[in-house]
């Protein structure tokens, strides 16, 4: 198998191709200095002479915020960045995974998000990657969408990051205690998109690690775990007003997974610890 990787030097990215070469796989990896994906002629090119059978899509315009004051680059690359790969991956016949996000739903109620629920994004870059996920089922045969929430990876910037580096220059943090998700770790959903490429089980997917937290209780047990003193408040969302909605509910069912026959990914918990000795070199 030949897998093309978009965004290869990205958290999710780097962790894809490191995966790939483990399993003795011959992964390419590209970025926007190799492949722009908002260039059609070019991505045609570049992945029709790359050989690949498969195209795992990281790259993605990703700062929520900054997306609600550029939403024509932020459509550039999600949506018709997106659609320039899904029509390429149709012509070779080649399998394709979107990775996409909790933010396609409108972020209410209660209850775990379902793969198959209505979308209904709440802000501009939700309503990008819903329309990127439109442009990959209406053209490829075989795809896998994975949505994912709180992502945190090796490379680039993250939350958890954030938080360590505020501790050095504050003993009192406020955090959002009123949103609830998982965290996903890079380490752990590369490996298990690499199982997915593995099959034809194709469809829609929810894969974050397993657990639910709030962003309060997520920093809190950063700061436990690193052995970093610092009072964390938990407080509501209108203390940090934001330019794009956030969703109250990030709760993402994952039975389908289990059902395909696809490990789940491990706790968050457990995640986490696995992270900080990486980065904390411990």
């Amino acid at each position: 198998m030949k897998v093309l990787v978009t965004g290869a030097k990205g958290q999710l990215g780097t962790d894809v191709m490191n995966e790939l070469a483990k399993r003795g796989y011959e992964g390419i990896g590209v970025d926007v200095e190799e492949m722009d994906i908002t260039d059609p002629e070019a991505v045609e090119t570049v992945i029709s002479e790359s050989g690949a059978d498969t195209v795992v899509h990281c790259a993605a315009y990703t700062a929520v915020d900054a997306a609600e004051d550029n939403e024509e680059l932020c459509r550039k690359v999600n949506a018709f960045g997106t659609e320039n790969i899904a029509k390429v991956c149709k012509k070779l016949d080649a399998k394709m995974v979107y990775i996409s996000t909790d933010y396609v739903f409108d972020g209410e109620g209660e209850r775990p998000w379902e793969p198959d629920d209505p979308r209904q994004p709440l802000n501009i870059y939700g309503q990008t990657k819903y329309e990127g996920e439109l442009a990959v089922e209406n053209n490829v045969e075989k795809f896998f969408i994975v949505r994912i929430a709180w992502v945190f990876g090796v490379n680039g910037k993250n939350f958890i990051k954030t938080m360590l580096n505020l501790a050095k220059s504050h003993d009192e943090l406020n955090v959002v205690n009123d949103q609830i998700g998982s965290p996903t770790y890079t380490y752990d959903l590369s490996r298990l998109l690499v199982d997915m490429i593995e099959t034809d089980n194709y469809g829609f997917y929810h894969a974050t690690n397993e657990g639910l937290c709030t962003w309060y209780e997520f920093a809190s047990e950063i700061f436990r775990q690193a052995g970093v003193k610092v009072k964390v408040n938990p407080v509501d969302s209108s203390q940090f007003p934001a330019k794009a909605k956030r969703p109250h509910n990030s709760r993402m069912s994952k039975e389908k997974l289990t059902a395909n026959g696809f490990q789940r990914l491990p706790a968050w918990q457990d995640a986490l610890s696995r992270y900080l000795d990486i980065i904390l070199e411990r």
